[in-house]
């Protein structure tokens, strides 16, 4: 059977060199009973070639079963897959037969295989290698005869490094590897598939197909499509059922496509940022840092000591050592000038001849440089203020409570 046959047999469009790639090692495959291991982005039809594998097999006339791995509770799936014996957990009323089981003498489809939970990787692996499985809550040993067809989206190899999947068993999945390009590979297909699309979803709303003028074409084959041909699909039935007008031009086609088509950034992991607790901590740096201008100022008297009495002339912004109304410099003017006004103050000390002089204004800076210790000075002097009473200290200090009790538990500051 040709590739072009395979296509039109299982509704495969395309003529990409990836697509028509994939579409022949699956022909070569599929007479023998090697496992095979199919990756490709969500949205690719990776659900399609365990078909052309099975259909092309000597298995054709047993049981092919699909198994989405990923959409199985991980305290059921040894249950799901190898079956149980009557009584072996809570609400096991009845002995059950499991999907190698059922799949005797066929093919079993385990999409989303990058999901298993290890427990289930170390059953599976033995199956793989020995034919052996042993039902939930049993001790006897069953022979199943099964061709394993994996999928998945995920990149495996960096499960492998992160512990979450078995490189032995990734290994032995991965005898025939199959790689579905994504959409954004395949640009010379974009357009067909949309046609077909918007022709099926004409005969089942009844209502002529959607076209696309040339504009139009070159924005939906220059798209990124993150939701490969699934999300073809859906922009195809949404402009089939939406527009009035039967030919759709860009600017209409934009409104049905999300972002500008590009990756997105990197998604953030783990603990979200409480983005309050992120403002308050920012107000007490600000206080910090207007509480330290009372310093640079005492440093700019003695800096202007030295300038008279090296002859040196003194440059420095008036606006952040004058403005008597600190409450209207910004942060990051009062950030700028400051950091100015210290390399100005590095570049005079270069020209001073007495090293005595240089090394107290050194001393000074770094005395009023700690953050931190500032930042635990005020909250003890706020608590003092107000006799310990930290909902009075917290307002003083700008910031909610909690945040308070937070920073006390912290800094391992006794209330």
């Amino acid at each position: 059977m040709t590739i072009q046959q395979i296509k039109q047999r299982f509704g495969i469009i395309g003529n990409s060199p990836g697509l028509n790639r994939a579409i022949d090692i699956a022909v070569q495959v599929a007479p023998t009973d090697l496992t095979v291991l199919i990756t490709g982005e969500s949205g690719t039809g990776k659900e399609m070639f365990p078909q052309i594998i099975h259909q092309l097999s000597a298995r054709k006339h047993n049981a092919y079963i699909a198994v989405n791995c990923g959409a199985i509770p991980e305290g059921t799936i040894d249950s799901e897959l190898f079956g149980h014996e009557k009584g072996s957990f809570t609400g096991a009323v009845k002995s059950r037969k499991g999907y190698f089981e059922e799949a005797d003498k066929g093919t079993i489809f385990l999409d989303e295989v990058g999901e298993l939970p290890l427990s289930t990787q170390v059953r599976l692996l033995r199956v793989l290698e020995t034919g052996e499985y042993i039902k939930v809550g049993s001790s006897q040993v069953m022979k199943t005869d099964v061709r394993v067809i994996a999928a998945t989206n995920v990149n495996l190899q960096e499960a492998i490094r992160k512990g979450k999947f078995r490189e032995d068993l990734y290994y032995r999945l991965n005898t025939v590897p199959i790689t579905i390009p994504p959409l954004r590979h395949r640009k010379e297909d974009i357009h067909l598939i949309f046609r077909k699309f918007a022709q099926d979803f004409s005969e089942k709303y009844r209502m002529p197909p959607v076209r696309l003028e040339e504009d139009a074409v070159k924005l939906l084959e220059n798209y990124h499509w993150k939701g490969n041909v699934r999300q073809l699909k859906n922009v195809a039935e949404q402009i089939s059922v939406i527009e009035e007008k039967r030919i759709v031009d860009a600017e209409t086609l934009k409104k049905y496509l999300p972002d500008d088509g590009k990756p997105g950034l990197p998604a953030i992991y783990g603990n979200p940022v409480n983005r309050d607790d992120f403002a308050n901590e920012r107000e007490i740096l600000y206080k910090i840092l207007f509480d330290m201008r009372n310093e640079i100022n005492e440093l700019k008297s003695i800096v202007s000591e030295i300038s008279k009495r090296e002859k040196i002339p003194v440059s420095v912004s008036s606006d952040i050592f004058n403005n008597k109304n600190h409450e209207n410099i910004t942060h990051e003017k009062f950030i700028s000038e400051s950091s100015n006004f210290i390399n100005t103050s590095a570049e005079k000390n270069k020209f001073t001849k007495d090293k005595s002089l240089i090394e107290d204004t050194e001393e000074i800076i770094e005395e009023s440089l700690s953050l931190k210790d500032k930042e635990i000075e005020l909250i003890k002097k706020a608590l003092e203020k107000y006799k310990g009473k930290r909902k009075h200290a917290a307002e003083e200090l700008g910031i909610s409570e909690r945040t308070l009790y937070r920073k006390l538990k912290e800094y391992n500051l006794t209330n």
